[in-house]
């Protein structure tokens, strides 16, 4: 007879489990310290739906190297940026915040505006960090008009981001500006929502014997009698998915335009037609259809996923 294993159930790395207060995550972007993209280090994109990529692998060492093998797609519609405001750090926190002129006016339904007029960024000095916040033009994506924003930090040294938020100000940046093929990137977001689960789909734990007489679907005892309250190890009904995940190293499989000749960017199950760029990404990423998303350049790169080499031949 094998060895009964049962390891406690429900990782304690994720805790509380509760829906996050919003879709797009902060970032530590001190942690990020590789400049492996240009300009931004992030980039807000929408996770279109999944396909099967037929590609040729050309990667070293590999047991398929010259074949033609397929593997699975995440296809990332992802609308052009612009930079809504520029933030000066000093000591960690923010010092001044610069408006950024010529903005749209979906940004309305979103935040409130200053009145006042802000500084003019030559006229700022003594900082020692600059970021941006990005809003994406996600209206001509179809999918909504409300666009979403969020804080990226940018590359290079303080004079290298002064003269790239001066040259991009009031400019529309791409995806295909930011990143490559072949580069490795980390997907910021939120799980798919699920809502009030019990402690079976929620931890995992075993369903109890049909004769149990307090059900079945629930744990066998809550804890002792002292300390007298239910600890939070205990597995309890409560919200499942709506939980901030990072999906580490994807591999940019394919980036560009979308074409009109190009079939397999139209009728995209819960989605529609892309529209605008799009980024395909080996694998699977968090979230259903719509989900807003955040691309960030790696966190640490890991030997592996790097030297894949994937050359796409078409969709299926």
């Amino acid at each position: 007879m094998s060895k009964i294993n049962s390891p406690r159930k429900g990782s304690l790395q994720f805790w509380p489990r509760k829906r996050a207060n919003k879709f797009l995550p902060s970032v530590n972007w001190s942690t990020i310290k590789k400049d492996s993209t240009k300009g931004l280090k992030g980039f807000i994109c929408y996770k279109a739906g999944m396909a099967s990529g037929f590609v040729l692998d050309n990667t070293p060492d590999s047991m398929t190297k010259g074949k033609k093998i397929i593997i699975p797609l995440t296809i990332l519609e992802c609308p052009k940026v612009k930079i809504f405001s520029v933030r000066f750090y000093k000591n960690g926190k923010v010092m001044k915040e610069v408006l950024s002129k010529n903005l749209d006016k979906e940004l309305k339904r979103k935040i409130k505006f200053a009145k006042k007029e802000s500084e003019n960024i030559e006229q700022i000095k003594d900082f020692d960090d600059v970021r941006v916040i990005i809003y994406s033009l996600v209206k001509v994506s179809g999918i909504k008009k409300t666009p979403d924003l969020s804080e990226v930090s940018l590359t290079g040294n303080l004079e290298e981001k002064i003269n790239f938020v001066k040259a991009n100000l009031h400019k529309e940046i791409s995806a295909s500006e930011i990143f490559e093929k072949g580069q490795l990137i980390d997907l910021r977001g939120l799980t798919k929502g699920k809502g009030l689960q019990g402690p079976v789909k929620r931890y995992g734990i075993t369903l109890k014997s049909h004769k149990s007489e307090k059900g079945q679907r629930r744990p066998g005892s809550l804890g002792p009698w002292h300390p007298a309250r239910v600890t939070y190890r205990a597995p309890m009904a409560g919200q499942l998915g709506m939980f901030t995940r990072v999906v580490y190293n994807n591999k940019i499989i394919d980036l560009g335009k979308v074409d009109e000749k190009n079939p397999s960017f139209k009728n995209i199950k819960n989605y529609g037609d892309l529209k605008t760029d799009y980024i395909l990404v080996r694998g699977s990423v968090s979230g259903p259809s719509k989900r807003q998303l955040l691309i960030t350049a790696p966190f640490r790169e890991t030997k592996k996923q790097a030297k894949l080499n994937y050359q796409l031949i078409e969709l299926r």
